[in-house]
């Protein structure tokens, strides 16, 4: 029984933000009612590769949820809608500002419905201003953040990051304001309006390049692999061509970085002898640790590293990710049962907790199994009235 069990979630979102939002509060213990496209289901149940004829990217977003598929474009899927809203607890949607007040399902006609709803709304760029209207995806938002301009090699583009950062990082500030509603409810009785844009949650991840620009004047460079705070801080070659990732800025773990290579002559140069000096020869600084890291394997790196206490890991592809033992040992790769392609293997629960701890009590759904359940239910629709619905294609 996880911390939320008994509220009820409607997920009215695609792609990743919304679902994955909702997906953490079904994680979370939370009753997560997906509401999708009649018929097709969501959008991304269509992106290759295909399992058992669904979509792995949708499974990764939409784990322990139940579905209904409803008709958005006939009036009475609308009602419905509300109907569930209703009797929600929290209604999360990502659509086009707009949208939802096109459907008859704004925050004021939803809120006058269920006092106590609380409703969280992600955008792109949120809901007012010049850019409100216009369409954003993690790449859109990565590039107008200025996100893009701070990655990739110093020689080379600006480059985007190898996952939906943007996309992960807002739904976790989603849940955030979400939970802090909750708690606010709990004094006040009343729920609330929460918003999360791709936009502000990039921006919160640029670290000091705002300050450092307005303040300085410094435009925030690429530095690859390398910190942009302290050296010797990069990826290194190995025997075998392997590369590992060390991160030994700050005068500490540069002594213990020493210590570990027996690189003694490093703290006698005095082009090493702080950070602010390191950084500025870091050339030549990693033209003197180069061939010590070609004449080891990554791992005899990473265990020499470990010895004295110096962050190293070797850069991991997927396979040693699924081997890695101490992954497997906090049981963060699991198995989720879906309907048609049996047990698909993912990430597990990063939040832990010691008494109401995280769970998958429903596989991923295919699209509308539960639409008659649901409706029963919540809304108290009987048998012929949802195959009425279903005859005239509402549901």
């Amino acid at each position: 029984m996880g911390p939320l069990q008994g509220l009820k979630v409607l997920d009215v979102s695609r792609y990743i933000a919304g679902p994955y939002c909702a997906m953490l509060l079904g994680d979370l213990g939370a009753d997560v009612i997906k509401v999708e496209k009649l018929k097709t289901g969501e959008e991304t149940r269509e992106i290759e590769p295909l399992i058992g004829g669904d979509s792995l990217f949708f499974m990764m977003f939409n784990r322990n949820k139940k579905s209904v598929t409803l008709n958005l474009r006939d009036p009475r899927g609308q009602e419905i809608l509300r109907e569930l809203a209703a009797e929600a607890d929290i209604l999360v949607e990502n659509f086009r500002p707009g949208v939802m007040e096109k459907m008859g399902c704004g925050w004021e006609t939803l809120h006058e419905l269920n006092p106590r709803l609380i409703m969280a709304r992600i955008s792109g760029y949120g809901h007012e201003g010049p850019s409100s209207d216009r369409p954003c995806f993690d790449a859109i938002a990565q590039a107008a953040s200025g996100l893009m301009s701070m990655t990739g090699p110093p020689d080379g583009p600006p480059t985007l990051m190898g996952t939906t950062v943007v996309d992960h990082a807002t739904a976790l500030h989603t849940v955030l304001g979400i939970l802090a509603a909750l708690q606010a409810r709990n004094t006040t009785g009343r729920g609330q309006l929460v918003r999360a844009t791709l936009i502000d949650s990039a921006l919160s991840m640029l670290m000091t390049a705002i300050p450092a620009y307005q303040l300085l004047g410094e435009e925030a460079q690429r530095f690859g692999n390398r910190d942009r705070f302290g050296a010797p801080s990069n990826s290194y070659v190995t025997s075998e061509g392997a590369r590992v990732q060390i991160v030994a800025g700050g005068d500490t773990r540069f002594a213990r970085f020493v210590e570990a290579t027996g690189l003694s002559h490093l703290e006698a140069d005095p082009r090493f002898a702080s950070n602010a000096d390191r950084r500025a020869n870091v050339d030549a600084l990693e033209e003197e640790i180069e061939p010590w890291m070609c004449s080891r394997t990554a791992n005899e790196v990473v265990e020499i590293m470990a010895k004295f206490s110096v962050p190293c890991a070797k850069v991991a592809e997927i396979a040693d990710v699924i081997a890695d033992p101490q992954l497997r040992h906090r049981g963060q790769i699991i198995e989720i049962e879906h309907a048609e392609a049996g047990k698909i293997p993912m990430h597990g629960f990063v939040t832990r907790l010691s008494e109401t701890d995280l769970s998958v009590r429903h596989p991923i759904p295919t699209a509308g199994q539960h639409t008659a359940e649901i409706l029963s239910e919540w809304i108290d629709y009987d048998r012929d009235q949802v195959a009425a619905l279903q005859s005239d294609s509402v549901v």
